[in-house]
């Protein structure tokens, strides 16, 4: 009874949210529809496991990078052509850090905060309340799904990304305890591939769970439209997309075409 009242409550706020996002920020995103039709990338999560990676081999290809991953980026030599954050904490953390980067940020509208605002690089995405629906085109809302990831595929497939390869999507934590609680964080993260990550500061713990049903979701969506998410970190635990390893997936993926 107390959750169907506090969804009530906050139903007007985010329904006024929502259309305000449409009126102004929807349409910026019709630019990005198709944009790489039958090509292929690389979908970087924040897990351990990138330390184990040779990623400056990505630059050849296209790839989506999320939160904060631009912590890597001066020790790797990565670069990344988009970048997805959605979460508040690490939006309210990290705001002046992505507009340093080059590549396009698509950032939760009902997150943003006042200094990505007006900015030709941040696309804001509309955040819609159900966590179970897969957005094929998202300039009429995107799905958080328990997962930054999840909405990141959501974005690969309005780009038009027919095969898409995970790395760095551990889906192990150190951390345990209720999804979603509000924690300061103790000590050196371990649970991604900096130990700074967190450390010291607020976040949520995960919902494994809850990412798992997005994530069928979101095969499903691509395999009825010819299209692929596999998944290629090295050692990870999530058993929902086909497995294959990074070197292969680096041989078999499109690179990206240079223009002369």
């Amino acid at each position: 009874m107390i959750k169907i009242v506090k969804d009530i409550v906050s139903f007007f706020p985010r329904t006024i949210n929502h259309r305000k996002w449409l009126r102004t920020e929807s349409v910026r995103l019709k630019a990005f529809h198709d944009v790489h039709k039958g090509k292929d990338c690389f979908l970087i999560g924040n897990g351990p496991s990138l330390n184990k990676m040779d990623l400056s081999l990505l630059n050849d290809y296209y790839t989506i990078g999320l939160n904060k991953i631009f912590l890597l980026f001066e020790r790797t030599g990565l670069k990344i052509d988009y970048h997805v954050c959605v979460n508040r904490f690490v939006i309210e953390q990290c705001s002046q850090d992505f507009l340093k980067m080059e590549c396009p940020s698509f950032i939760s509208y009902k997150n943003r905060t006042e200094i990505l605002e007006n900015n030709e690089k941040v696309f804001f995405i509309g955040d819609v309340h159900s966590k179970w629906r897969f957005f094929e085109d998202i300039t009429s809302g995107i799905s958080q799904g328990s997962t930054v990831t999840y909405a990141a595929l959501q974005i690969a497939f309005y780009l038009g990304f027919s095969r898409v390869f995970l790395i760095g999507v551990d889906h192990n934590f150190a951390q345990k305890g209720t999804p979603h609680k509000v924690e300061i964080m103790k000590g050196d993260d371990q649970s991604h591939f900096d130990p700074n990550y967190f450390k010291g500061m607020k976040w949520q713990l995960p919902d494994l769970a809850g990412s798992e049903k997005a994530y069928r979701l979101a095969k499903e969506h691509f395999e009825k439209n010819d299209r692929l998410i596999a998944d290629a970190t090295v050692d990870g635990k999530l058993n929902i997309f086909p497995k294959v390893k990074f070197e292969e997936a680096l041989s078999v993926a499109k690179k990206k075409q240079l223009i002369k």
